[in-house]
């Protein structure tokens, strides 16, 4: 392909109509290997983007350097611009996201403290009773009877207790 090149850039037409075959035939896989599925059939509208943009800054080419690697970095760029243009964005399934992210105990342990701290707030029976109706998923039957009281008193306890967090910590009514 270089050779064409060369002769094309010093004027010989043919060459450079045979240059464009040659080059057709060589950027379709290039993008059909880039695109997702989704994407394939704009592979013949990015090898036309190329083969325009190397149309017009032919020119630029360095007659010293290899003509592929030029080639190439054309071919990537109109292919950079075209994900960009249609929005694409690569995507990590949430199973994969392991190696990623680290589970940061730290985090917890400032969280349960946080958490102890609000609690202390309201009377120790109250604050029992969110914990494990609100915090360890148990239900109202069972935070009750653990606290020897029955589920009447143990909603009421609850409500008053979260009405008064409320009130504390997030500004609404006393």
């Amino acid at each position: 392909m270089r050779a064409l090149m060369l002769a094309s850039l010093d004027g010989d037409a043919a060459a450079y109509r045979s240059l464009l075959d040659e080059l057709g035939r060589h950027l379709r896989p290039y993008f059909v290997r880039r695109l997702t599925p989704a994407f394939a059939p704009h592979a013949d509208d990015l090898v036309q983007e190329t083969l325009l943009a190397i149309h017009t800054r032919r020119m630029t080419y360095d007659r010293t350097r290899p003509f592929t690697a030029w080639l190439h970095a054309v071919a990537h760029h109109k292919f950079v611009d075209h994900v960009r243009r249609q929005s694409i964005r690569l995507t990590v399934p949430l199973e994969d996201d392991a190696p990623i992210f680290a589970h940061d105990d730290n985090a917890d342990a400032l969280a349960r403290h946080d958490l102890d701290v609000v609690l202390e707030t309201v009377p120790p029976r109250t604050g029992d009773l969110i914990r494990r109706t609100r915090l360890d998923g148990a239900s109202i039957a069972e935070a009750a009877a653990a606290n020897h009281m029955s589920e009447t008193a143990a909603k009421v306890s609850i409500h008053r207790g979260m009405k008064a967090l409320v009130a504390r910590f997030a500004g609404g009514p006393k």
